[in-house]
């Protein structure tokens, strides 16, 4: 299993989500990251060293080293995300 840590730059982002159900749903989605990567809506992105977690209209950026996985960045999926 794998450890999760969350950087501060994505934490912010977490908190500044308004649903709490919403965040509930984001963390419980990170929380299962810990089985990486036998995980369901993982994608690998291309050219880029990071990986996306797609959670309903939300996106958790994350990078995977050994033993830890790095929560990047917490965004809501429009035009500008990527």
């Amino acid at each position: 299993m794998k450890q999760i840590e969350w950087k501060p730059k994505a934490l912010r982002q977490f908190r500044k989500i308004k649903n709490q159900k919403t965040r509930e749903t984001i963390y419980d989605a990170v929380t299962g990251l810990k089985k990486f990567p036998d995980c369901s809506n993982v994608k690998k992105l291309k050219n880029r060293t990071e990986y996306r977690l797609r959670v309903g209209k939300w996106r958790v950026f994350f990078t995977d080293s050994l033993t830890i996985l790095y929560i990047e960045e917490v965004k809501k999926r429009n035009e500008h995300t990527y």
